[in-house]
């Protein structure tokens, strides 16, 4: 879909171009930013923009896309001085050089600690409000959930589940479970005699909401004389536990 490697078969069209026909009026209308991404170490912010902006025929001003992904104050500092964040950033105003209409972001947050990923969030947030689309390859399923419209799940190079990340936890997620945290063994056994399915974890109860009135029984349950707990939390299914019921992978052996 970079129009970097040979399709090995059927179809493949990119914003109304055939990939094998139409290459160079795709390469006008998509940005970039590959997995292992780096530019040029002893260029400044500004200087690395302009320098890929260069390389076609109109484009976004530099300073715009400086403001665009909130790097004002570092436009004359050396790439290389740049914490991996930072760095990220450059990378999303790069691949924005041409003013794309399509931009591909391949694993953009790996690396980066919680700050730092969310920074780029926002960054990517921010170019779907201006209606670019953006083709983002992740391994966090978190980042999935929250900022797209449409989730793929691939195993093994195939598509597995497809839709929005609410139709694919509906689809697949294992519903609501109850979390009671720090619970007695008489919680346990009254919540097993009641019939309820319970997992107990690291000290806690993980209790299975099958229906509306599983909630409300669960806490008569736990009103009992004899139990005792620290406290009760609602815990929905997410993307990650899809994953982990569709693959039978952890996610970190997935990105091996």
């Amino acid at each position: 879909m970079e129009c970097l490697r040979i399709k090995t078969s059927g179809e493949v069209r990119i914003l109304g171009h055939d990939i094998e026909k139409g290459q160079r009026d795709i390469r006008k209308r998509i940005g970039v930013l590959p997995q292992s991404f780096n530019a040029f170490d002893y260029l400044t912010v500004k200087e690395n923009i302009e320098y890929f902006g260069g390389l076609f025929d109109k484009g976004v001003a530099a300073e715009d896309l400086i403001e665009a992904v909130q790097l004002q104050d570092k436009r004359n500092v050396w790439f290389t001085n740049l914490s991996g964040g930072l760095k990220q950033r450059v990378g999303v105003a790069i691949a924005m050089v041409n003013d794309p209409d399509l931009i591909f972001l391949d694993e953009p947050t790996t690396g980066l600690d919680p700050k730092a990923r969310r920074e780029v969030w926002e960054i990517i947030r921010k170019l779907k409000s201006q209606n670019k689309t953006v083709i983002l390859t992740t391994h966090y399923m978190e980042e999935a959930e929250v900022l797209s419209d449409r989730v793929a799940i691939m195993n093994d190079g195939k598509f597995i589940a497809m839709g929005t990340p609410k139709q694919i936890i509906e689809q697949y997620g294992s519903g609501s479970t109850c979390v009671v945290k720090g619970a007695n063994p008489a919680a346990a056994e009254a919540v097993r005699s009641a019939g309820m399915t319970l997992e107990a974890r690291d000290g806690d109860l993980m209790v299975k909401l099958d229906n509306k009135g599983s909630l409300p029984r669960l806490v008569g349950l736990l009103s009992g004389s004899e139990v005792t707990y620290d406290e009760v939390l609602i815990k929905g299914s997410t993307l990650e536990d899809v994953f982990l019921k569709l693959t039978g992978k952890k996610l970190a052996e997935a990105e091996q």
